[in-house]
């Protein structure tokens, strides 16, 4: 059986690859994707073994640690913009659509805290970062040019530093499981490394 990558001694076969991407071209996002065969076609596929691996890194660690996800939060909770999802990064971003990974998410971030006086400080630099608009005349706002007191944002800005701490968190666990139990094929290499064949960088 070919193999694109061994986790922690379980083989994730090819197979596994070519229906990820069969139905990756299925989808609404086919005419974007990168011709078979081609450079990019292969970084495509590069991309996807790293999103098949984390999976079962996810997989493993919650068998290993009896993570239940019928209380899991919901996906918007863990990554509710765009900056949230750059803060995860592609790969941690995609295995938190599933339920399991978002239970595992908050067993592994659980001991993540905020400090008060991060709290403090991240006021200091962004005075106006949760001040609440200024109603204005026919029912518009406007910006606001008072900050409040910090203990009227505190949670706010409690909330913000721990979601952002945790992702954070939970990014580098992932990175540190990947390191420690993943060992790929040849050719499965991650997209980004700079000694297969198809990194190449164009202008």
């Amino acid at each position: 059986m070919k193999c694109v990558a061994n986790v922690a001694g379980r083989m994730i076969p090819v197979s596994a690859l070519d229906e990820r991407e069969s139905r990756l071209r299925a989808s609404a996002l086919a005419p974007s994707l990168p011709v078979s065969g081609t450079s990019e076609g292969r970084q495509l596929r590069r991309w996807l073994t790293q999103l098949l691996v984390a999976d079962e890194v996810v997989r493993a660690a919650v068998e290993q640690l009896g993570v239940d996800d019928r209380d899991a939060p919901g996906e918007a909770d863990l990554i509710p913009d765009a900056a949230a999802r750059m803060e995860l990064g592609s790969i941690a971003a995609a295995a938190l659509e599933q339920s399991a990974a978002r239970a595992l998410f908050v067993r592994v971030t659980s001991v993540v805290q905020i400090a008060d006086d991060e709290v403090e400080r991240y006021h200091a630099r962004n005075p106006l970062r949760f001040a609440p608009p200024v109603p204005g005349p026919g029912g518009w706002s406007t910006a606001p040019t008072v900050a409040p007191e910090l203990d009227q944002v505190r949670p706010q800005i409690t909330a913000h530093l721990l979601g952002s701490a945790r992702r954070r968190a939970f990014r580098h666990w992932l990175d540190a499981r990947r390191a420690e139990s993943v060992q790929l094929a040849p050719g499965y290499e991650h997209p980004g490394d700079p000694h297969q064949p198809d990194h190449v960088h164009r202008h």
